[in-house]
């Protein structure tokens, strides 16, 4: 696993004039492609009315470009991570961005129902991966202690996209035209490419090979990490994606109020994101599943909550700190893929729309079943239970044979790379952003 290039080389501080960006630029930025990411993915739900009236199908039908995009990421991630295996991680950053643009250009220009499903998909391909490659790019510049602390700053342009960016997105799509809130995904994804050209630090192409890559999936601890995310994280699906509709029926309150509480999920996202990861760098898997069972227990209280609006808008509160699990499990799939790092890292995005995909079909079994809207609550509880149980197993595992967290090829291809600031910024934690 790679570890920070202050950790494993000491050099000369480079001149102010050669010195390289702060590590709060370099994680800034690559926070603005999750940002542009997760206004695009969640955005697309609460636009789908819009754009299945204007292209002249149902909504039930619409729901499939929804589809279409996961379907890309849970694609796109490990084909990307092994054909990109050759280049730099600087120049994959860009390339991703460039496609993410391209497909929602597309996407806001699509004359007809069956382009913007091609579009859609083409939009999805870049997301897992480009996560994958941020995520492996910011624990390369800090020291393996505060790994998931760097990789949570980065996720929090994908949950910050929840407060500020899917209701942006939202009121503009009602006041100009859903199309033009697609361009304004481009427009980030532009803003995101200029910003990594400037500040992502420049790495030398990878000297990995398809081969070694693809060797990640020999791997059961890899396999087991992935299970704990398709499962674990489909409890939370299973409740925010009828949660708008729950608000309606079950709470009664007016639609009006229905961005309070989205925006209550995405502040309790955002604020997971930024705190958990610190435990997780002390304890990483002790902190996964003391998250899973928190989760848990917010999903089984959901039906008995879901009458009052201030202790529902707790228990939203709760569901979406348990998003802070991903940047836990991408941490920990970091430690467990040996040399085929960007493969495993992509692919916890690839388990991560599973969980899209599976939490909303089971929780819409059990409302067709007659169970009620509040039955998404159950149903999630269970899933986070079971992935708990996962846990368990990869726990075990941990405990009984302790992993090696930096092989020697990665701390040698450290070695030679330059430090992103000034080694002085070592001894001087007020420097350090991170932690």
């Amino acid at each position: 696993m790679t570890t920070s290039p202050q950790a494993t080389s000491r050099r000369a501080k480079p001149t102010s004039a050669s010195a390289p960006p702060h590590l709060a630029i370099v994680l800034f930025s690559l926070a603005m492609g999750g940002f542009a990411i997760g206004t695009t993915e969640f955005a697309s739900m609460s636009l789908l009315p819009f754009f299945a009236a204007d292209l002249g199908v149902d909504e039930p039908t619409a729901g499939y470009a929804i589809s279409a995009y996961a379907l890309g990421v849970v694609l796109g991630a490990p084909l990307i991570a092994v054909l990109g295996a050759r280049f730099a991680r600087r120049t994959q950053l860009l390339v991703l961005m460039a496609v993410f643009a391209l497909g929602n250009v597309l996407t806001a220009l699509a004359p007809g129902f069956g382009s913007m499903i091609a579009a859609r998909f083409l939009a999805g391909l870049p997301h897992g991966a480009y996560f994958g490659i941020a995520a492996l790019v910011a624990a390369s510049l800090v020291p393996q202690h505060r790994r998931s602390q760097a990789i949570g700053q980065v996720m929090l342009g994908l949950t910050s996209a929840t407060i500020i960016g899917v209701p942006l997105a939202n009121l503009i799509g009602q006041a100009v035209g859903w199309r033009a809130s697609f361009s304004l995904v481009s427009v980030l994804a532009l803003l995101t490419m200029l910003l990594c050209a400037l500040f992502a630090p420049r790495d030398q192409a990878g000297r990995s090979n398809p081969l070694r890559e693809l060797g990640a999936l020999r791997s059961g601890r890899v396999w087991i990490t992935l299970a704990i995310g398709a499962i674990g994280f489909g409890g939370m699906f299973a409740v925010y994606t009828y949660l708008a509709t729950t608000l309606i029926e079950v709470t009664k309150v007016s639609p009006a109020v229905i961005p309070f509480f989205l925006a209550v999920f995405g502040i309790g996202a955002t604020l997971g994101n930024l705190f958990v990861p610190r435990f997780a760098d002390r304890a990483l898997m002790p902190t996964a599943g003391c998250i899973l069972l928190l989760a848990a227990v917010a999903l089984l209280v959901f039906p008995l909550v879901a009458g009052n609006v201030w202790l529902l808008a707790i228990d939203i509160f709760a569901i979406g700190a348990s998003v802070s699990l991903g940047a836990i499990l991408q941490t920990r799939l970091m430690d467990v893929a040996g040399d085929a790092q960007a493969l495993a890292a992509a692919l916890n995005h690839s388990a991560f729309n599973t969980a899209n995909a599976l939490g909303p079909f089971l929780g819409g079994l059990a409302i067709r079943e007659g169970f009620g809207w509040t039955s998404t609550g159950p149903v999630g509880a269970a899933l986070a239970l079971l992935g708990f149980l996962i846990w368990i197993v990869a726990w075990r595992d941990s405990r009984s044979a302790p992993i090696e967290i930096a092989s020697r090829s990665d701390t040698a291809s450290l070695a030679n790379a330059p430090p992103l600031a000034p080694d002085h910024s070592r001894s001087d934690p007020a420097r350090n952003p991170v932690g």
